[in-house]
């Protein structure tokens, strides 16, 4: 295993593949380096001397600037580097070559495919509250219907209804303005979302989000696959009538079988939480290479995360498809700035404290390596938050980074499975299979609980082609059916966006 990785020859910092010791002399690029300070695996060290308010180069690009003059072979980290992100800017579109040579292999996954066209990897039964008053009374119907059908954790099924999930949320009333749409449409989303084979919708009855006008937003849906129930309407234990319902939709749903589907059906959303040093250069780079071979094959990835952008949101712009597109995607970038500039906040306040511990210095560190998990595609879409998907191809989609919020974002907007590269670790899953990939090995073997896939393997001496045709065969291992460690420990939650008032 090498111990250090030069990431461009443009960069002026190198990064430790492991720890680093005082003393240490290293030839990198036919130029002795002597380690001056200790440097932790993850985190950079300088290549030449650099002095107060000179970039450090990483990525091939300025991710900050000096705070303090430092020497050759020193440790840089966040203490030492300040963003240079402030306030709005303006952008000219400078289109670049995107025509990736990815060959299509015909692949196919076995699916769900539904009444209206739309493919599903699960075939699950899902009770959804319109409010969060009747979080309870969802919670006792999964409990109640999971006991009788004798569902477990960990259900590995393949055919038939695969998993009953309840969603309960505190949002649908005492909200006004975006945040209402906010949560009317991601419920919407959820509901018409083809994971899920039967829906129960349930409702209080005096809530803001009124179930009949809820209702109205789904369009022309299988009325058969989804039903409501509104408890205050309910004669009697609402318990009970929507027992009733539920073993209807379960028998309903418990008919269906996979099928042989194109890959080019396949939607998929790429994610990265609790970040560290390996991100950029093992886990999100072979996300961005699954990406563009999913586009080849003519499918569908997302990329949100849209703080995480500030710093490379450029390299995003100029591969939009069109003007139109680049425009779009400027307004997504100002738009968050925006936001964070009403509350007072600075727009480069990112990384965390375990990203920053994992090496992470400033936010442009962060995103430059956060936007290679999209590859080298072009933009085909730019989604606000809460819209559904309608191009193939690589999309945009407004969230903010927050992990459960962005994962929601992604699953709502459509996407089957959300990849979530993590260099520190994370357990929580969203309302699809939420696969994890970790950045280093150390993670994957002290979390094998949470993690599905090792990247780390990248800087150990594996070959990039040999880890990309693993990992796309685990994807559609998954696609088939096979569950991730998020389903098989029921780590399935929901996290809605909330900017505005609550009355």
């Amino acid at each position: 295993m090498d111990k250090y990785i030069k990431i461009n020859p443009a960069d002026n910092v190198a990064v430790a593949l492991q720890t680093l010791t005082a003393g240490e002399r290293l030839d990198i690029d036919g130029e002795a380096v002597t380690i001056l300070t200790e440097v932790n695996a993850g985190h950079k060290f300088l290549l030449q001397d650099l002095n107060k308010d000179e970039n450090v180069i990483k990525y091939g690009y300025p991710i900050g600037h000096l705070r303090e003059d430092r020497k050759k072979g020193q440790l840089v980290d966040h203490t030492h580097i300040q963003t240079n992100l402030s306030g709005l800017l303006e952008y000219t579109y400078n289109p670049v070559d995107t025509h990736i040579d990815i060959p299509n292999e015909g692949r196919t996954f076995q699916g769900y495919r539904r009444k209206n066209g739309e493919v599903g990897i699960r075939n699950e039964l899902w009770i959804i509250p319109t409010v969060g008053c009747v979080n309870g009374i969802v919670n006792q119907l999964c409990a109640r219907l999971k006991a009788e059908k004798g569902h477990t954790n960990e259900p590995q099924r393949n055919e038939g209804v695969e998993r009953i999930v309840a969603f309960p949320h505190n949002y649908g009333c005492s909200q006004l303005g975006d945040d209402h749409e906010n949560t009317r449409k991601v419920l919407r989303d959820m509901v018409l979302h083809p994971n899920a084979g039967a829906v129960l919708v349930v409702g209080l009855g005096c809530e803001n989000n009124q179930p009949d006008k809820f209702e109205a937003m789904l369009g022309d849906y299988d009325h058969q696959r989804i039903r409501f129930m509104v408890a205050q309407q309910v004669e009697g234990d609402e318990v009970e009538a929507g027992m009733t319902i539920l073993r209807e939709l379960y028998d309903i749903a418990s008919a269906d079988r996979r099928e042989s589907v194109p890959m080019s059906e396949l939607r998929v959303g790429l994610k990265c939480g609790g970040s560290d040093g390996f991100s950029g250069i093992t886990a999100n780079p072979l996300l961005g290479r699954f990406s563009d071979y999913l586009v080849a094959q003519g499918g569908t990835t997302v990329l949100t995360e849209v703080p995480e952008m500030f710093g490379a949101e450029t390299i995003l712009m100029n591969r939009c498809a069109n003007q139109a597109l680049f425009e779009q995607t400027v307004s997504l970038i100002n738009d968050f700035k925006t936001y964070f500039l009403s509350h007072n906040e600075p727009v480069g306040e990112n990384p965390s404290p375990g990203n920053k511990a994992g090496g992470i210095s400033t936010l442009e560190d962060k995103a430059l390596g956060c936007t290679q998990k999209c590859g080298k595609s072009a933009v085909r879409g730019v989604m606000a938050y809460g819209d559904r998907l309608q191009e193939k191809g690589l999309n945009l989609l407004s969230a903010p980074g927050n992990d459960l919020v962005a994962s929601t974002a992604l699953a709502a907007c459509g996407c089957h499975i959300v990849l979530f590269t993590t260099g520190r670790g994370t357990p929580f899953g969203t309302f699809v299979p939420t696969m994890k990939i970790s950045t280093n090995s150390q993670l994957f073997h002290n979390k094998q609980n949470w993690i599905d896939f090792n990247a780390g393997v990248l800087v150990e001496g594996e070959k990039w082609d040999d880890v990309l045709q693993a990992f796309i065969d685990k994807i559609l291992h998954v696609a088939n059916g096979e569950t991730t460690w998020n389903e098989r420990k029921d780590y399935q939650e929901i996290s809605i966006f909330k900017n505005g008032v609550t009355l």
